[in-house]
């Protein structure tokens, strides 16, 4: 709380009580928390593989470039971690678009169906490779949705990139779409290893990981479901979370119908 005063004077300049304002600035505070806490995400986020990449080139001016072997360890570390420097600040970039208002969507009536079918089929091969299994079902033949595929797309890839990223040999990931009332319904579960109770309100917020370490090892960034997220509510949908620790985790997208 703020509060202001002032003297309240009559014509002869006399003082005769105090006017007071107070001013309610918890949201004001909050903002203020967030940018801050947003700000040093972002700073430890980039000063991770920076701190990498210039451990590794000092190595190998120090010497460690006479070294084929190591030189060409050394060379690809630091060029995977420029790589994830470059995914942190697009998915950045993207993120200051949406809170300025300046995201464009390409809004056509496109097929869900055909979409879905698409973005899985384009997952089979990491799927096998991982010796994991990628299922889908529909109860409706088309589905057709007002969206900009391409971001939908991205939103979906996220979910089920996740959900090979974070399941263990075996897993199955099963995508359904189903028409419920004004919406249609995709729901993509996994069997994986779930998300805490405790983390789970949390997961769409900026830079939040459940698992910070592995998360990092895994090449996540914390923005993938922030970005989702808006996107989703762009579209005029809603993305939703459930999940149990050691079961797994069901992603819910809604998409109003046209």
């Amino acid at each position: 709380m703020n509060a202001s005063f002032n003297a309240h004077k009559n014509a002869k300049g006399e003082i005769q009580g105090l006017i007071i304002v107070l001013q309610d600035i918890t949201r004001h505070m909050r903002l203020d928390n967030m940018r801050k806490e947003f700000v040093a995400n972002v700073s430890h986020e980039l000063r991770t593989p920076l701190t990498t990449i210039k451990s590794y080139a000092e190595t190998l001016m120090d010497g460690a470039a006479e070294n084929p072997d190591l030189r060409n360890e050394f060379l690809s570390v630091i060029d995977s971690e420029s790589d994830r420097m470059a995914v942190i600040i697009k998915d950045l970039l993207e993120l200051s678009r949406f809170d300025d208002k300046r995201m464009e969507f390409d809004m056509e009536l496109r097929d869900m169906v055909q979409l879905l079918i698409k973005n899985l089929h384009s997952h089979a091969i990491t799927a096998e490779k991982q010796g994991k299994t990628i299922t889908f079902h529909s109860d409706i033949a088309r589905a057709d949705i007002m969206m900009d595929s391409a971001r939908i797309d991205q939103v979906i890839n996220n979910i089920v990139s996740n959900a090979l990223r974070y399941s263990h040999e075996g897993a199955q990931i099963q995508v359904e779409l189903q028409q419920r009332g004004l919406f249609y319904m995709v729901y993509i579960h996994d069997d994986g290893i779930g998300i805490p109770k405790e983390d789970l309100r949390m997961i769409f917020e900026r830079f939040y990981r459940v698992d910070k370490a592995r998360s990092r090892e895994l090449g996540g960034t914390g923005l993938g479901l922030s970005i989702a997220r808006e996107i989703m509510e762009g579209h005029g949908g809603r993305i939703h979370a459930s999940s149990e620790l050691g079961v797994g985790t069901t992603m819910t997208l809604r998409f109003p119908k046209p």
